[in-house]
């Protein structure tokens, strides 16, 4: 699975500053304590993993599908702020997800913007295994503030 193709690279330097974003400062976000990383990011898109770890089991033995949500709605993150200025503010309004089939190991995420407005943004994500299986898939719409 890959749309990276269908959407031009960014430019080196935002490339760059994006390619960390779940690690800025020294401070241990949400997103830090389920393991997600950035793959790759390119205008208006970003693949992110999340490696298996037990911590983000429930009592089945799968992923939990808050963990699953969450790479969703972050995997959007680097493809919506990347393209704003510096001190842009946005924030999920609408997540809404779908699950496929349960997941046991490691999550690969791939996010894309689908339409940008002046103050909302309309994203989707598909979340596959190792083997490529479709997991979930989900859409979030985001406020924008944009930094003047």
């Amino acid at each position: 699975m890959t749309r990276a193709d269908d959407f031009p690279p960014l430019d080196p330097a935002t490339a760059e500053a994006w390619a960390f974003f779940p690690h800025w400062d020294d401070k241990t976000y949400f997103v830090n304590v389920l393991g997600l990383e950035v793959e790759e990011l390119r205008t208006d898109y970003a693949r992110m993993t999340m490696p298996y770890a037990e911590q983000n089991l429930q009592a089945a033995g799968i992923i939990h599908g808050g963990a699953i949500a969450t790479l969703i709605d972050t995997v959007v993150v680097p493809a919506i702020g990347s393209g704003l200025p510096q001190g842009s503010l946005w924030s999920t309004i609408e997540l809404h997800t779908q699950y496929h089939r349960p997941l046991t190991g490691d999550a690969i995420a791939e996010g894309w913007i689908v339409k940008k407005g002046k103050s909302v943004v309309f994203t989707r994500a598909e979340v596959v295994d190792t083997d490529g299986r479709l997991i979930a898939s989900g859409t979030a719409t985001y406020m924008v503030k944009v930094a003047e």
